[in-house]
């Protein structure tokens, strides 16, 4: 069976909705139950059965050199620079698939707090992706079904096809798989990934998978407080 072999964790952002704990300390290092978020994504990266993982910086690179230095996940982990500027996250996408010479990747973001309950499902969305040829599909929640009641819809599903007619009442999730060739023709080098999803949704190429967890997402200061108590 074909799998994807290669996952990107997006790791550049400032964090900014969480200062002042980011202002030393980068988001997906921060700690939930004294793991932190990065670790998690890896742990389910590694339980879906992938070796190898590209990871993009920029604030407080030097934070993640360190933390996979010191740790000892088995796994091929290269830290990707951004650069001179932040490249926002299709930017940093592109980036990082510009170090490989594989066509299909799974993207994760650490935002989300990862665990092997959400295994089975991303396997099954994987199976979706190569069985149909997709180029993408995003995984996708009921925002009945989110942690953090502020947040709203941003898409509709119906047979796996992503819309953004009717009601929102999907949230993306932070993992996705997309084919490089949806990045092909890009030509600015910052630029964000909710470009390429609008203009597949228009195209209606934009593909989605429901998971049924319930969804946990590091959105700010205050839910940070309150998933540590949890």
């Amino acid at each position: 069976m074909v799998k994807i072999n290669t996952a990107l964790i997006l790791c550049a952002g400032f964090g900014k909705r969480l200062n002042p704990v980011t202002l030393t300390k980068p988001k997906p290092l921060l700690e939930i139950k004294e793991v932190t978020m990065l670790e998690k994504s890896i742990n389910l990266i590694k339980e879906l059965g992938i070796n190898k993982i590209f990871i993009n910086t920029f604030y407080l690179k030097d934070h993640f050199l360190n933390f996979i230095k010191n740790k000892n996940f088995n796994l091929d982990v290269h830290i990707i620079d951004d650069g001179e500027s932040i490249l926002d996250t299709g930017g940093g996408i592109l980036n990082m698939i510009t170090h490989s010479s594989e066509d299909d990747f799974m993207v994760f973001n650490p935002d989300t707090i990862w665990s092997s309950e959400y295994r089975d499902e991303i396997i099954k969305m994987e199976e979706i992706y190569f069985l149909k040829k997709l180029e993408n599909i995003l995984l996708l929640v009921n925002k009945n079904l989110s942690f953090d009641k502020s947040l709203t819809g941003d898409f509709n599903l119906s047979s796996n096809l992503i819309s953004k007619k009717d009601n929102l009442d999907f949230i993306y999730i932070g993992c996705q798989i997309l084919n490089k060739k949806i990045l092909t023709n890009q030509t600015l080098r910052k630029f964000s990934i909710l470009n390429i999803w609008n203009k597949l949704i228009d195209e209606k190429k934009l593909y989605g998978f429901e998971s049924k967890q319930k969804f946990y997402h590091l959105t700010d200061l205050k839910t940070f407080n309150r998933l540590k108590d949890l």
